[in-house]
């Protein structure tokens, strides 16, 4: 039997029922008052509930197989509490809320992957590019069945968190079932220092065509971003394709300063709705500068766009300011605030969910294209005739460049023109992106019409 803890004091119950409050008064004080005025049943439950939860707890204290702090039975109830709420909450002792601060400066350790939990399964979002997840050929939707030799049935994202990070130079084992191919693979993976570039590959195509790659939405994502713009514009870029696959998302006011760049003043960008009224926010554009309010646009995403991505592809799809090409985005729509806690570990908690301008939740939907292009190289139909003429071809070529080896060689290429043509080749084999370009010629051409 085990003892009674009748000895539990009317004032640890109230001090429990103070650690349930902090987190709320930051964010709901007048609105956390009027409930328990008007609800004084509710009221009485909440404490009723407390002094169960302080029953347990001292029980567990005194008789559990083990002694346990209580620091461990504290913290470990708060992360069970708030891994039942949804995937995206959790509780952060204060080692993970200084990692998640660092995280968002874009500097961190591990295999570099964003993932959730979704259909009940641990999921990847998207590997960050020139990570060690995405050079070992880990891809956005796969699902993670195994960490080493242990199944992640059951396991919460800040436990898969926890067991994927580890020091640099260390090594990791996991299981995918890639759904689409209907395979299970296993990856060894070394983990890395994660510094990630937000900004990347900018550089002006064909017909004065810009092109800019976000890879995530950072504290210095827009300054980033904004210089490519302007440096883009310096060099007679008149459109823009911004791309945004395997996008995971990130800070959300820094996703809303990008969008703001090509939106009229008083355009929405996007709204937030929560239980309570502080929740619920308009963010409406206030560009009056216009200096790239007018240029033909193309956005790219695919199924590793998600969150902040997709505020930004959403808005600018339903203000009609740029055409939507690739496939059908995650779907993570929920906003995460981030709140302190007197300890030094912090919430992240759930507290509103994304709409898009046109009003839609894009939560477990996603954003739809305008033109839904699949991924892949692109390549041309051959028939038997014209492969023959290939095969001599390159059986010439062959001894053409025997033939040249003692030649004089050209002058060598400087590395921005290897470069250049390296990123040319890349863009060429792009079908997704050719689309795009294809789109933005069409543009101008309809705009050449109109002027005449």
């Amino acid at each position: 039997m085990p003892k009674k803890p009748c000895a539990i004091s009317l004032a640890l119950v109230f001090c429990l029922s103070a650690l349930f409050w902090i987190p709320h008064r930051p964010v709901y004080a007048n609105e956390g008052q009027k409930e328990q005025s008007k609800n004084p049943k509710e009221k009485e439950d909440l404490y009723s509930k407390v002094e169960l939860f302080s029953y347990a707890l001292t029980t567990i204290q005194s008789e559990y197989v083990d002694e346990k702090t209580p620091t461990d039975l504290i913290y470990g109830s708060l992360k069970g509490m708030l891994s039942s709420l949804d995937p995206h909450s959790q509780f952060l002792p204060p080692d993970d809320y200084k990692d998640l601060k660092t995280e968002t400066q874009g500097k961190f350790g591990g295999l570099g992957v964003e993932i959730t939990i979704k259909d009940g399964l641990l999921t990847i979002i998207t590997p960050i590019e020139d990570t060690p997840a995405w050079k070992v050929g880990v891809k956005a939707g796969d699902r993670i069945v195994k960490i080493e030799k242990e199944l992640t049935r059951d396991m919460t994202l800040d436990d898969a968190v926890k067991r994927l990070r580890g020091n640099p130079g260390t090594v990791i084992h996991i299981t995918i079932l890639r759904e689409k191919e209907g395979v299970v693979k296993d990856f060894t993976i070394t983990r890395e220092l994660i510094h990630v570039q937000d900004v990347k590959e900018p550089h002006m195509m064909d017909d004065h065509i810009g092109y800019i790659r976000l890879t995530e939405f950072r504290e210095d994502t827009y300054k980033q971003f904004h210089t490519a713009l302007e440096k883009l514009k310096k060099e007679g870029v008149d459109s823009l394709i911004v791309d945004l696959r395997n996008n995971p998302g990130g800070l959300l006011n820094v996703a809303i300063k990008i969008t703001q760049d090509f939106l009229l003043a008083g355009e929405t960008i996007v709204s937030t709705k929560g239980r309570h009224p502080t929740n619920d926010t308009v963010a409406k554009s206030t560009n009056t500068k216009g200096e790239f309010l007018t240029w033909p646009m193309v956005v790219l995403i695919n199924e590793g766009s998600a969150s902040a991505s997709e505020i930004l592809a959403g808005a600018l799809k339903d203000n009609k300011r740029a055409v939507i090409v690739g496939i059908k985005s995650f779907g993570k729509g929920s906003v995460q605030s981030v709140i302190p806690l007197p300890d030094g570990s912090g919430l992240r908690l759930t507290t509103a969910k994304y709409f898009t301008p046109s009003g839609v939740c894009i939560h477990g939907i996603g954003i739809t294209p305008d033109v839904v292009v699949e991924p892949g190289a692109l390549k041309e139909e051959e028939s038997d005739k014209d492969k023959d003429k290939k095969d001599k071809k390159n059986i010439e070529q062959i001894f053409e460049n025997i033939e040249n080896q003692n030649k004089k060689q050209p002058e060598n290429l400087t590395e921005e023109k290897k470069k250049e043509l390296q990123q040319k080749k890349k863009d060429e084999q792009d079908n997704q992106l050719q689309v795009a370009v294809d789109i933005i010629k069409g543009i101008k051409i309809y705009r050449g019409f109109n002027h005449h």
